[in-house]
C-alpha cells in the first residue's frame, strides 16, 4: 500500500493565532486589540506578496508597525517585535492533538505547510506531543501561500501521488483556492465560517473531530 499523507496548514488550522494574538496585543493596545489585528490582515497579504522575499519575522514585525500608524496607535520599537517575541505561545486549538493521534494510527505521515520561518516553526512544533514528518516553511521556499511553491516543494521531496494525498487548512485564501488549483485533494476546516463556495473543497468540516472520517472517506474512494 503506498504511503498516504496529510498535510496542513499551521496557523489558524493547528494553532489558534486568533486568541494567541490577542493574548499578545491585549498589553499594547488594550481595547484597540480588535481594531488593531484587523488593520494588521491587508498589510500581512502585501508584505507577503512583495519581492524580494522578506522572513516571516520581519513580515510580522513590519504589518505590526504599519496596522498601529494606520489606527493611530504607538507602539515602541520594542513593542513592534512583540508577534515574533512571543511567537511560542501561541495556542493549540483543543480538538488538534486528538485529529493527529488518529490520522497516525490510520498509519497516515503528517506535514506541515506553513507561511512562516524555520526558527519560529520550531518554537511551534515544542508544543505539539509529537514532531511533524515533514515541514516545509515560506523561508524554504521563499514564497508565501496562495503561491504555490509549499505544495511544489512537497510532491518533489515526497514524490506522493495525488490520490494518497489530502491537504487541511482553515484558510480559502491561502490554502483551499490554491490547493484545488493544483488539483489536490483538500479539506476545508472552516473554523472561522468565512463563507466561501463549500464546493471549491472536497469536502468542508467545522472541527477537528470531523477532518478524521473526511479524510477516511476520501481516501477510501481513491483507493
Amino acid at each position: 500500500m503506498n504511503t498516504q499523507w496529510v498535510t496542513f496548514d499551521c496557523f489558524g488550522t493547528l494553532v489558534d493565532w486568533h486568541t494567541g494574538f490577542a493574548q499578545l496585543l491585549i498589553p499594547l493596545a488594550g481595547p484597540r486589540t480588535a481594531d488593531l489585528i484587523q488593520a494588521y490582515h491587508p498589510f500581512e497579504r502585501r508584505l507577503e506578496s512583495d519581492l524580494p522575499h522578506r522572513l516571516y519575522r520581519d513580515v510580522l514585525t513590519q504589518a505590526l508597525a504599519q496596522a498601529a500608524v494606520a489606527i493611530d496607535l504607538s507602539l515602541s520599537e520594542k513593542a513592534v517585535h512583540t508577534l515574533p517575541d512571543g511567537w511560542g505561545s501561541l495556542p493549540i486549538f483543543a480538538d488538534v492533538e486528538d485529529m493527529l493521534a488518529s490520522l497516525r494510527a490510520m498509519g497516515c505521515r503528517l506535514a506541515v505547510l506553513t507561511n512562516c520561518d524555520d526558527d519560529l516553526f520550531a518554537r511551534t512544533q515544542r508544543t505539539f506531543r509529537q514532531p511533524f514528518d515533514l515541514v516545509i516553511t515560506a523561508e524554504q521556499v521563499g514564497a508565501y501561500k496562495p503561491a504555490p511553491r509549499h505544495f511544489e516543494r512537497f510532491m518533489e521531496v515526497t514524490g506522493v501521488s495525488q490520490p494518497d494525498w489530502v491537504h487541511v487548512a482553515c484558510s480559502w485564501y491561502h490554502d483551499i483556492a490554491p490547493a484545488r488549483a493544483l488539483g489536490i485533494q483538500r479539506v476545508w476546516l472552516d473554523r472561522d465560517r468565512t463563507g466561501e463556495d463549500e464546493r471549491t473543497a472536497t469536502m468542508r468540516v467545522v472541527s477537528g473531530a470531523d477532518v478524521i472520517p473526511a479524510i477516511q472517506q476520501i481516501f477510501a474512494r481513491t483507493s
